[in-house]
């Protein structure tokens, strides 16, 4: 069937009309802005995260090996800021959580919990040699941030540097530099051969091995966003506040839990808005529905502001501020059903190629 389409010239910028759906709003061919997506969230998103993690994780070896040569209280705030700096980039990361990350088991490895302060202090006891090598072979429950987390903070977060002993800090220096190395090789796998993944990102229906059309790479990172409102709503905030048990919860040591949460929806918004000036989902989603687009965008507002009304310590929040959490996890539950219901489809309809 023919369709009638009027031209509109504003200044230099060609934009088309044919008989769109109201609030609809096309700039460009949505071909290229299609491809401009891929290629901004792959730089600027998930490789720049992915450098930045790995630059934390070098200055958390360095605080660690600095608390280690000189243990003061100072040297243990600095570890204990540096801590929070890398789980802030790592948490956001979590936003676009597929990929190398996922098939290389990154993911795990780094961030396993809950812990088990008690078969830490197990560990601690023993011979074993706390080696890297050593390390690596350890449940995952015994590797990554959270031992680190329970040695700098304490079982409260009263600990002093006084209080730290010496396989303590063995420990910490080995954890730290086993990460060190998980991040610097999840940061190659997208940026470097052999395995080169923002190419395939990139080239996605263009010649990707990995991704034969462009909607299958749009459908993971959709996915993913997804995937990490139903990691936190239904997982990280429900299992110890349905259990009233602050042994489930992710950070307890430090009081970070909260923060990593919101961190982790953050990590959606970068995805869908873009950032440092780059195009993200939303400008594909405003060129065909922009009553979609101010949806998700007002869902995705509404879940992260009402992280700040939970003010106490998640463990103690899932005794004593379970509105505000269940208000929380009410927020992440609409945001996800729209990923699922109306994203999800609508990446169906219009990402052909």
């Amino acid at each position: 069937m023919k369709r009638n389409c009027f031209i509109i010239f504003i200044s230099t910028a060609l934009s088309i009309s044919c008989n769109k759906a109201p609030g609809t709003i096309v700039t460009e061919d949505f071909s290229v802005l299609e491809q401009t997506v891929l290629n901004d969230f792959t730089n600027n998103v998930a490789l720049n995260s992915y450098l930045n993690l790995s630059v934390k994780a070098t200055v958390l070896n360095t605080a660690l090996q600095n608390l280690d040569a000189n243990t003061t209280d100072a040297n243990l705030s600095i570890a204990r800021q540096a801590w929070k700096d890398m789980r802030t980039v790592w948490e956001q990361s979590e936003g676009f959580l597929f990929g190398p990350v996922e098939d290389n088991d990154y993911d795990p490895n780094m961030d396993t919990w809950p812990t088990d302060y008690i078969q830490m202090d197990s560990l601690l006891a023993s011979g074993n040699t706390l080696d890297v090598s050593d390390i690596q072979n350890l449940t995952l429950s015994l590797r990554g941030f959270h031992p680190i987390e329970y040695i700098i903070f304490g079982n409260q977060g009263s600990k002093t540097a006084a209080q730290l002993t010496a396989r303590q800090k063995l420990y910490m220096r080995n954890l730290s530099t086993d990460i060190m190395g998980t991040c610097n090789d999840l940061y190659l796998s997208w940026s470097s051969a052999p395995v080169n993944f923002a190419q395939h990102v990139i080239t996605a229906g263009k010649g990707s091995t990995k991704y034969a059309k462009r909607q299958e790479v749009y459908m993971a990172i959709v996915g993913a966003l997804s995937g990490i409102c139903e990691e936190v709503g239904e997982g990280k905030m429900k299992e110890p506040f349905d259990a009233k048990d602050p042994q489930l919860v992710e950070s307890p040591y430090s009081g970070n839990s909260t923060t990593d949460f919101k961190n982790n929806i953050i990590g959606i918004r970068n995805v869908y808005m873009g950032v440092n000036g780059g195009k993200g989902l939303k400008d594909l989603v405003a060129a065909k529905n922009k009553s979609l687009d101010n949806t998700i965008q007002s869902q995705i507002a509404a879940a992260i502001n009402s992280f700040d009304n939970i003010t106490q310590p998640y463990e103690d929040a899932i005794i004593n501020q379970r509105t505000q959490i269940q208000q929380t996890m009410n927020l992440l539950g609409d945001l996800k059903e729209t990923i699922e219901n109306k994203l999800i489809p609508f990446i169906q309809q219009y990402i052909l190629d």
